[in-house]
């Protein structure tokens, strides 16, 4: 699989040859699907809680007597099927939503995304990408005038001025390779990896 390598202003330049370990491998909707829901599932912090009907505030006083008022029976107000009660089967707060995806799993479904981005020509490769002082006007400019709307910049070397530049875009992330997560590269419409990302991909994924 040949990548396009590009230069500033978005012109493409020559081809890069990639693994087609990473880069070649057919696409799996099932593999890639699972990976996300298990990447966003482990994300989740898990800390919602709701109450049971021993932990309203409410009176344990039965409302009114059993029998001769005409209304059906109650025993307390914190009944579940009342209005302000405790939940029947409520969310704890230290509720798991963790999913095991195991590294081979994963290994195949963050190449089976690169490969599809690959074959849509949503893959770029540049030999380097700075920005001389961190300004977000001077990286939106850059990013505008490479011709990319959203685009996700993975570096080998996190450039100090690059991270601080992207920071208040909202359609730039920079990143680094080992960094990378399947939400993210789904999540752009273009990833922008410079050429030594590419060779940090192949030897984490292939």
């Amino acid at each position: 699989m040949d990548l396009k390598l590009i230069d500033d202003k978005g012109q493409e330049t020559a081809k890069l040859p990639a693994s087609d370990v990473l880069f070649g491998r057919d696409y799996n909707q099932d593999l890639v699907h699972q990976v996300v829901i298990a990447y966003q599932a482990n994300a989740r912090s898990g800390n919602r809680a709701q109450k049971t009907r021993a932990e309203v505030a409410k009176s344990t006083r039965k409302p009114w007597r059993q029998k001769g008022t005409g209304r059906a029976r109650a025993g307390m107000a914190s009944s579940p099927i009342w209005r302000g009660g405790g939940m029947t089967f409520p969310n704890s707060p230290d509720e798991n939503f963790t999913h095991k995806v195991n590294k081979k799993m994963y290994r195949a479904g963050m190449c089976s995304i690169l490969s599809e981005l690959a074959r849509q020509g949503r893959i770029s490769v540049v030999d380097d990408l700075m920005v001389d002082t961190p300004k977000t006007k001077a990286l939106a400019e850059k990013v505008k005038k490479m011709g990319f709307g959203d685009v996700l910049i993975v570096t080998d070397n996190l450039d100090e001025n690059l991270y601080l530049s992207s920071r208040n875009l909202t359609n730039v992330m920079v990143i680094e390779p080992h960094h990378v997560d399947p939400v993210s590269l789904v999540r752009f419409s273009h990833v922008l990896m410079t050429r030594d990302a590419v060779k940090k991909f192949e030897e984490w994924l292939s």
